[in-house]
């Protein structure tokens, strides 16, 4: 019957190679990563996705599920890649704080349907990042040290078995794969919804403050000075940004579970810094969470390296700032602890290095892939690691070793071989290789 006759099982479009619109459909959003599926499923329901698995398992194919792919790292290629836009629903139950969120469905929409109700999500930087996506990563975003990690606030999956099967997963129901969805990476079914536990948040005093690079050794002192005292309802980010034909800037991002007086204290020592350039703090609804960093909209191409680091970082912020960062764009250093550090049912466990550092570039021309890793490397070579990472901070190629440990990823694969034998389901990491 060949690719074609997805056709006949699915309500939705079905693009194969050599069809009108087959490239952009199979394009993941990090223009980056090259992935050539062998068709594209544009969903139209969960039905749908069951029917495609059913189909691909009885002929030895692979499914692969992407809403955005902002974490796609190229496992598609060679799978019948499900393109999951369409589970788009939003249901918020303001009485048990909870959201149901369809597959398609991204943080900036949870954000918008929550805020309604005084209530949040645990999004990340980006509002157009998928929450499913996301969350089977673990998640770690602004609210993370108030919160803890998304996969935490999980209730339940909604899912597709590697036999087409549906099903609905919770901890009571099925409590070794609802683990391993909880920030696992999702490697042994695919996933059409989440139930999402809701945090109250009346109040949110959060923006930059940007200054000019000479300013860098002073903020990045006072940045770990503001840290080191802030409360967990308090989240900073450092972040250096040399932009092709832009003066380069350092900046601090901040977001404040609380009142606008309190943040203000808390900030002061920010502002007191003096000769920014620019100073966006202030009262912010929550579904303006997503302007605080101001991460790319568009699908972009970018290739980056994630680490967590051990100790004090303000020398090494500031020696940064001092030196050509070229091809780099950016360095972004996240402050961690409070709830992350603590108890966390995910497979990632508590997350107890001090400081997140992300960076990243655009590989541009011939041999600029080369260059970007190159000089990732070297950015690197001069600050303590810890050598894991989180799943969502994973680079393709790398190996799930940085991630979980041996005991877990055993734990991993023996759920991917009971639940999956066939290989049917394949994650942007898989876990069995």
């Amino acid at each position: 019957m060949g690719v074609r006759g997805l056709e006949s099982v699915v309500r939705g479009r079905v693009l194969a190679g050599g069809d009108a619109g087959f490239g952009a459909a199979s394009r993941p959003w990090n223009l980056a990563v090259e992935q050539e599926p062998v068709a594209v499923v544009e969903v139209a329901d969960a039905g749908d996705v069951a029917a495609v698995v059913r189909w691909a398992g009885e002929r030895g194919l692979s499914v692969a599920a992407q809403a955005t792919g902002h974490g796609a790292t190229g496992s598609a290629s060679g799978a019948v890649l499900v393109r999951t836009g369409a589970l788009d629903g939003v249901e918020v139950d303001p009485v048990r704080r909870t959201a149901r969120v369809g597959a398609g469905v991204s943080w900036g929409r949870v954000q918008e349907a929550a805020a309604v109700h005084g209530l949040t999500g645990l999004p990340g930087s980006s509002p157009g990042v998928g929450v499913v996506g996301y969350t089977l990563g673990g998640g770690l975003g602004w609210f993370g040290r108030r919160h803890g990690w998304a996969a935490d606030a999980v209730r339940a999956w909604e899912v597709v078995d590697a036999g087409g099967g549906r099903a609905r997963v919770s901890a009571q129901s099925d409590p070794d794969l609802f683990w391993a969805l909880c920030g696992g990476g999702g490697d042994a079914v695919v996933v059409t919804g989440v139930e999402l536990e809701l945090f109250g948040a009346p109040e949110l005093y959060a923006g930059a403050v940007v200054w000019p690079v000479e300013r860098a050794a002073r903020v990045a002192a006072v940045y770990e000075e503001v840290l080191a005292g802030a409360p967990e309802e308090l989240s900073v980010w450092w972040s250096l940004h040399r932009f092709p034909g832009a003066e380069p800037l350092v900046s601090v991002q901040a977001a404040f579970l609380g009142s606008a007086a309190v943040g203000e204290k808390l900030l002061a020592p920010l502002v007191s810094v003096g000769g920014s350039v620019r100073d966006t703090l202030g009262v912010l609804p929550l579904t303006g969470l997503g302007s605080v960093s101001g991460d790319p909209v568009d699908p972009t191409p970018g290739l980056a390296r994630t680490e967590l680091l051990t100790g004090a970082v303000g020398e090494w912020s500031a020696a940064l700032a001092a030196e050509p960062l070229d091809p780099l764009f950016g360095v972004q250093v996240r402050g961690l602890g409070g709830a992350l550090a603590g108890p966390s049912a995910t497979p990632f466990g508590p997350l107890t290095e001090p400081f997140y550092a992300y960076a990243f570039g655009a590989p541009v021309g011939p041999g600029g892939a080369e260059a970007v890793r190159s000089r990732l490397e070297r950015l690197f070579a001069g600050v303590a690691v810890s050598g894991r990472k989180p799943l969502t901070a994973l680079a393709g190629g790398e190996p799930l070793g940085r991630v979980f440990s041996p005991g877990v990823l055993e734990r991993l694969g023996r759920i991917k071989r009971e639940r999956d034998p066939r290989g049917v389901v394949r994650a942007a990491h898989p876990v069995l290789g």
